[in-house]
């Protein structure tokens, strides 16, 4: 676990919703603009910006995979509950009780939950915001507050955190090297470039503008062809994000490939960035003719810059 910080896995929420809970989310989102307030308000227990564990919330929390219930919310004759996704991958068979569920709607619950407010699973990370049941999920979806995926993608790591935890755990868990400053100068080398089956890459982070910055070089296959592809990405969100530039270049012999662009947030997956060619695009002869040499092994220098746009 990575000092100066809390890590945790985390699963959002994901139910299928029928046509009944859009009618009923529209009518809970409708209140939502006059129940929205921060953490002054009172919560089910009467605190300030916190839930009750007892009673009527525990009833809509499913037995399977413990995520609140959303319509539609089923009952077996028996009166157990549970969610449309957990009554699928039960077989359609109460996992209390076990007698066949049949399509039978709890719907006296789902009424129930019409009428609350909760806040924000992410309250522990700064959002005190309190949302009607139905509208909980979809803020829940888009908070500025909830925790970010650890950007060292070659490892498929699955910790969770905010900058400043993950910061921390990638210089001690991944061994990222870590600089301060707006201008880089890289060397990657490579002594078998002609293998891209299994994608090289690395990992290399940024400190600047009170900042963190994520760049990332990579080998890997576009179609048929073998590339190179380096890219940036912003340890934030979006808007922020979009506050800043950067240019990459890398060529030797009088040649040379300029790529300028907006850092992607890492909000947006590692793969999705790379499949989307946002970023510096070397073709492998290319590569290999900027090494320079007998092209048994790749020798790139990589150059930028970032700055803060006005």
């Amino acid at each position: 676990m990575a000092p100066g910080g809390s890590i945790f896995k985390e699963v959002l929420e994901s139910h299928l919703l029928s046509s009944d809970y859009e009618t009923g989310k529209a009518k809970s989102e409708a209140k939502s603009n006059s129940t929205l307030t921060k953490s002054t308000s009172v919560g089910l227990n009467g605190k300030n910006g916190t839930s009750s564990k007892n009673g009527v919330h525990d009833l809509l929390g499913c037995p399977v995979c413990k995520n609140l219930m959303y319509p539609p919310i089923h009952q077996c004759p028996n009166g157990h509950t549970l969610c449309s996704n957990c009554k699928i991958e039960v077989h359609n068979l109460c996992p209390t009780c076990h007698h066949d569920l049949g399509n039978i709607r709890c719907l006296a619950l789902e009424k129930v939950a019409e009428s609350l407010e909760l806040p924000c699973r992410y309250q522990s990370l700064g959002c005190n915001d309190i949302f009607p049941y139905y509208a909980k999920l979809k803020h829940e979806q888009n908070c500025g507050f909830r925790p970010y995926n650890c950007p060292y993608a070659g490892s498929e790591c699955s910790v969770m955190g905010d900058i400043p935890t993950l910061v921390a755990h990638l210089k001690d868990e991944h061994k990222v090297d870590m600089h301060d400053g707006f201008t880089f100068n890289h060397r990657y080398v490579k002594t078998n470039p002609h293998e891209v089956e299994n994608a090289t890459w690395m990992l290399t982070v940024f400190n600047c503008y009170g900042r963190y910055f994520c760049l990332h070089f990579e080998a890997f296959q576009l179609g048929t062809a073998p590339v190179f592809m380096a890219f940036l990405r912003f340890m934030g969100d979006d808007n922020e994000a979009k506050k800043f530039s950067y240019s990459l270049e890398v060529g030797a012999n009088g040649r040379k490939l300029i790529w300028q662009g907006i850092p992607r947030t890492i909000r947006d997956s590692h793969s999705k960035v790379r499949d989307s060619q946002d970023g510096l695009i070397i073709q492998r002869n290319q590569a290999l003719y900027f090494s320079g040499g007998d092209k048994q092994e790749l020798k790139l220098r990589i150059t930028g810059r970032i700055w803060k746009e006005d």
